[in-house]
């Protein structure tokens, strides 16, 4: 298994599939449009590849602010049904925070759904802590 970091059209559509799996309000088309928009404020692609599938992806920014540093907020990450418990997400996360390191990043975060227990459990697993709430304000 290898990572690579998606720099061309191509590899965000090789990474999109495994993608739709995690925001299933997409359809193929418009997710690729909306990583296309997202990149140019900051955000990448870095997926876990092997024998020329995609199992796991994760879209990411790196951003400072006055609560945490410098640091990787984690918008999307999402390891292939199929792929589960291959260790793909697991690589993924080493890579980044070792990437987040090599960028001065002190911290990486990301928000979970409270219905996804699997990925709690994963996160717990892998060194994460919950450190809050996440709230929002929709309809005002």
């Amino acid at each position: 298994m290898n990572i690579r970091m998606a720099s061309s059209v191509t590899d965000i559509e090789r990474a999109a599939q495994t993608l739709l799996q995690l925001r299933s309000g997409f359809d193929r088309e418009s997710l690729i449009a909306q990583i296309a928009e997202q990149r140019k404020h900051g955000y990448q692609l870095a997926y876990v590849e092997h024998d020329g599938q995609v199992l796991c992806v994760a879209g990411f920014v790196v951003s400072t602010k006055l609560a945490w540093g410098r640091h990787i907020y984690v918008d999307d990450l999402v390891t292939d049904d199929k792929s589960r418990s291959t260790g793909a997400g697991t690589l993924m996360l080493n890579w980044l925070k070792a990437h987040a390191a090599a960028l001065g990043c002190a911290q990486i975060h990301l928000d979970s759904g409270v219905q996804r227990y699997a990925a709690h459990r994963f996160y717990l697993r892998n060194g994460f802590e919950i450190r809050s709430h996440h709230f929002c304000l929709t309809d005002w």
